[in-house]
């Protein structure tokens, strides 16, 4: 069973203390309490991702706690997702992009990870139903990585898509067998049908069991397919025009320079029509949310339910003259919701804080009262900031990681760029290389509001944005920012690619605790030390 730390004793004995209840109701509300974790699929923040989610907003966000700076450490699918389960950065997990051999569900990742997932600590340790339903990792599935019937350690309930994210004609692993679907809208419409699942684990499980539930959305990811009730709607929203929309990226990592300015027309309706599908795939989000918590609340298990909404990574319709996609380094792809309900959260707060996506196995297995110092997590429990308890420490940067995807062969969209390039558009406009590899330092503190990136290529280049002075991040102050901040920043950068667990949570540039050795720039743990100078950064 779970053990649990001492400080968990101390707040059972707490909220038991807290509770004047029924009889009845003192009995179920004294047990640990259940958790359910919902996961979009590419939902941003930034560029109003939130907007359409009317019901979302009132039953929970309006019911807790909306952090207003959440993010994830790397802006892909499969990494996120991985570091959601692991509680880990990518370094760590080794999950580097969507595909098998990136790491992505492989039979490597099932073999070294999987075993240790914090669903997988739940259910061994701490006696929970599980319960997962939806897209799970984007290779899971693969008949060289053991097909639909692998399920993996820590669920005792599995219903999972085989692949990538999809609203009608796919495969789901039903326990460990495949389940076709087809293309009827009442039957097969994948959210509604994870609606359905959802309901019904919620209706037969037992009762003597705590519960935690993983519902993972295909919305709003491509290909947009609305619900047939939804399809009209939005008719007069269009991507927004913001600062950074359709303007060159000057300054920037070459992949970010090679998008051609203006967009033409064709890409800027096309990035409009996408924008305005994304809108009404959630709305059929928007229903689950509505009917799972009416379930809860019918159940009486409601007040006892932490419910957790969040995506796996942001996006970009326009921004710096990108059409679409995710995989940069820039606050509407790495930034996410996050809105957490239930016992303890006072209703209707917002959050300011620093917190990442690799804090949520951590936050889940304190709420069940499990030792975090028994995991290698790097990630820190948010249950102290939920709790809203005073004098807490909290970090003030965290990494971003992301290793690019390129093929050696040219891109069969355009062939004239050579090989390398991925994800290329019709006007040969490409998201990602192989090149585009970086990693970054975020900074939130309360002096500086920063980001410090650097790429893995032959420029070495290097991106810097002060967010206080230039929130949508269009001027790389690199080649100006002071020469002693770009040192420790590139310091701290080394330090944090090479963390792991405790070592991932010390204090960041800018925090009272922060100690800088610059002879340690030429030592750290193997990692090779970069100084930057203005010679240096001659190609920005």
């Amino acid at each position: 069973r779970c053990t649990m730390s001492p400080a968990a004793v101390v707040r059972g004995l707490a909220l038991a203390a807290l509770l004047v209840l029924s009889p009845a109701g003192a009995a179920r509300q004294t047990r640990r309490p259940n958790v359910v974790l919902i996961l979009t699929d590419d939902q941003d923040v930034c560029l109003g991702g939130m907007t359409p989610l009317k019901k979302t907003n009132a039953l929970i966000a309006q019911m807790g706690i909306t952090f207003l700076n959440a993010y994830v450490p790397s802006a892909l699918c499969c990494p996120s997702r991985a570091s959601i389960l692991t509680g880990k950065y990518p370094h760590n997990h080794h999950v580097v992009n969507n595909t098998l051999e990136g790491n992505c569900s492989s039979k490597l990742w099932q073999k070294i990870q999987e075993p240790y997932t914090f669903p997988a600590l739940l259910k061994a340790m701490c006696g929970y139903q599980t319960f997962f339903a939806g897209k799970y990792l984007n290779e899971y599935g693969a008949e060289d990585a053991g097909g639909v019937g692998h399920v993996p350690p820590g669920w005792s309930f599995w219903y999972a898509l085989e692949k990538n994210s999809k609203y009608y004609n796919y495969t789901l692993s039903v326990n460990g067998k495949a389940r076709r679907h087809g293309e009827n809208y009442s039957v097969d419409y994948l959210t509604d049908v994870l609606a359905n699942m959802s309901l019904d684990f919620l209706e037969y499980k037992s009762n003597f069991e705590p519960f935690f539930m993983m519902i993972s959305t295909p919305a709003p990811h491509s290909p947009w397919t609305a619900a047939p009730q939804y399809t009209k709607s939005f008719q007069n929203v269009s991507a927004p025009r913001n600062s950074n929309f359709n303007i060159h990226g000057k300054n920037k990592h070459w992949l970010i320079r090679q998008a051609k300015t203006p967009m033409t027309n064709s890409s800027i309706q096309f990035l409009d029509d996408a924008y305005r599908k994304r809108w009404q795939t959630l709305l059929s989000v928007d229903d689950l949310i509505e009917k799972l918590v009416k379930k809860l609340e019918l159940n009486g298990e409601l007040d006892n339910t932490y419910i957790f909404y969040t995506s796996d990574n942001g996006y970009h319709t326009g921004q710096f003259s990108l059409p679409i996609d995710k995989r940069q380094l820039y606050e509407f792809d790495i930034k996410v919701p996050l809105l957490v309900r239930g016992p303890g959260i006072k209703p209707n707060q917002t959050n300011k804080m620093l917190v990442a996506n690799i804090d949520l196995g951590p936050t889940i297995l304190d709420i069940a009262g499990y030792d975090l110092n028994k995991t290698q997590m790097d990630g820190m429990s948010l249950l102290p900031l939920l709790r809203g308890d005073k004098n807490v420490t909290w970090r003030s940067d965290f990494l971003v990681e992301y290793q690019g995807e390129g093929y050696n062969g040219s891109d069969p969209t355009c062939p004239g760029l050579g090989p390398g390039v991925t994800h290329c558009f019709p006007d040969c406009v490409c998201e990602d290389s192989y090149n585009n590899t970086y990693a970054c330092v975020r900074t939130l503190s309360t002096s500086w509001d920063l980001q410090y990136c650097e790429f893995d290529d032959r420029e070495v280049f290097v991106e810097v944005y002060n967010l206080t002075a230039d929130p949508h991040q269009i001027n790389n102050i690199a080649k100006t920012i002071d020469q002693e901040i770009l040192e420790k920043m590139n310091y701290r950068l080394m330090m944090l690619q090479s963390c792991s667990g405790a070592t991932c949570r010390t204090p960041g540039v800018f925090d009272p605790g922060y100690r800088f050795d610059p002879r340690l720039m030429f030592s750290n743990h193997g990692v090779r030390a970069r100084r930057f100078s203005a010679q240096s950064l001659q190609g920005i």
